[in-house]
């Protein structure tokens, strides 16, 4: 199918532009007219037009144990023992659970600007820790809610096979994770099994972290499917810091380089607490480094030095996490003011004069892409049509246009003032309300009365 789209105003890779013409072919863009006449047939949308922002970074299911973790668990409260707390609520859940909870997410991450996702999916198996008949179940639960709420996926199924550095052995809590190499070529037979109907997925592969996987695994893994997004959680806590210099003699990062070349494929979730030469280290590699500002807040983790990073040519994009909040915009603000707390100065992703909120919107749009594997993040030909609006006549955004408009969404807006969300050319969001919000918000409310009963 072929269309035609007017937008008001967009951002192109070139820069802010009005009456842009998109064709858009079996949801791919096909040509891009900027100052183009705005007579003729067509979808037209007012506002201002931004390229989809890509996730690279969820755990769908936490959604729904959201400020349960609020309380203080040890007298030093941390990552870890937040982690008792994921622990305990995963334990009651089941494939249809996990697909309503997604749904729910999926929705807010479109509401929220998001229109592709990397979902780093580690939850398999059945309560005791047996696989499903279908050992990709859980993976099918994550792609049915994609399919149901029109988000990009791509999907991370996770090998997990140790609890720490050392190949120790996993706890209790860890049952639903694990799998041997062999289990894991079945669960990705599978995970591309459940996503094979979904338009424009993309399947990839994800070391857990450096705790749960031997080094030698990290080459089997690269290898299963060369050409597809590779994704680690490192260095995202001092205590993991520690412990790899205990057992290993080595930092994570350090270590990972050593094991493996990094390139393009990569994703380093996190990468928190980084050298000097490990963070310029992973900037000359070409991988991504992917940052999930709101939840690196919340579990405390610290602060990633973007600013030295995107000096040094690192590539970057942020991602949603534990999904305890959900919304671009806010994780770019966050990103942005941990900067400005830490080295207390302003407009630090600016370079000279230009937008604060342009360079942060094309910089997360352009390594979310590149992690997610996929042709999205700019309006351009060759790319999936994959766009949200923003509502020029929202409070915070009323009188303005181009670059003031984007910065004001993301610095003076409590959340992104949206209007549409269009994915692969298909409009999901209509006055920044998904079009099965309802339904899919009494299906998880019945579940978690159910869950926290």
């Amino acid at each position: 199918m072929i269309e035609t789209l007017h937008l008001a105003e967009a951002l192109l890779p070139q820069g802010f532009a009005r009456d842009v013409k998109l064709t858009v072919e079996n949801g791919t863009i096909t040509t891009v007219e900027p100052g183009a006449s705005t007579a003729g047939e067509g979808r037209r949308f007012a506002g201002l037009a931004l390229p989809g922002m890509p996730n690279l970074h969820s755990h769908a299911f936490q959604r729904g144990m959201a400020g349960l973790s609020e309380r203080r668990g040890a007298p030093e409260d941390s990552f870890w023992t937040w982690r008792e707390v994921m622990y305990r609520f995963l334990d009651r859940l089941d494939p249809d659970d996990v697909r309503a909870i997604a749904s729910q997410a999926f929705v807010e991450m479109l509401e929220g600007g998001f229109t592709a996702l990397a979902e780093f999916h580690y939850l398999h198996h059945d309560k005791d820790g047996r696989a499903y008949a279908n050992i990709a179940a859980m993976g099918q639960a994550i792609a049915a809610a994609a399919a149901e709420t029109g988000l990009g996926l791509t999907l991370l199924p996770v090998l997990y096979r140790f609890g720490n550095f050392g190949q120790a052995p996993s706890v209790h809590g860890q049952r639903r994770f694990v799998n041997e190499r062999d289990a894991y070529l079945h669960l990705l037979e599978g995970s591309a099994a459940a996503i094979r109907d979904l338009p424009d997925s993309r399947l990839g592969v994800a070391p857990h972290s450096l705790r749960a996987v031997a080094l030698d695994d990290l080459g089997w893994l690269a290898s299963l499917r060369p050409d597809d997004p590779i994704h680690i959680h490192v260095a995202e806590q001092v205590p993991e810091v520690e412990a790899a210099l205990k057992i290993t003699g080595r930092r994570p990062v350090e270590l990972l380089m050593d094991a493996i070349p990094l390139d393009r494929r990569w994703c380093l979730i996190h990468a928190t607490h980084l050298t000097g030469e490990e963070r310029d280290g992973i900037a000359r590699s070409g991988a991504v480094a992917g940052l999930c500002p709101i939840t690196e807040s919340s579990l405390g983790d610290g602060i990633f030095d973007g600013v030295r990073y995107r000096d040094a040519g690192g590539a970057l994009g942020i991602g949603s996490d534990s999904n305890i909040q959900i919304d671009a915009g806010s994780e770019l603000r966050q990103l942005e003011y941990s900067q400005r707390l830490r080295d207390r100065r302003r407009a630090l992703f600016a370079q000279e004069e230009a937008s604060t909120g342009h360079a942060l919107w094309q910089a997360a749009c352009a390594g979310g892409a590149q992690a997610c594997g996929r042709a999205i993040g700019r309006i351009a030909p060759g790319c999936r049509a994959d766009f949200v609006t923003l509502d020029l006549d929202h409070p915070a955004l009323v009188g303005k246009d181009g670059a003031d408009a984007l910065d004001s969404a993301i610095f003076a807006a409590n959340a992104l003032p949206l209007r549409e969300v269009v994915v692969g050319g298909r409009t999901v969001v209509s006055e920044g309300r998904h079009h099965a919000r309802e339904p899919v918000r009494r299906r998880f409310a019945d579940v978690m009365r159910r869950l926290l009963a």
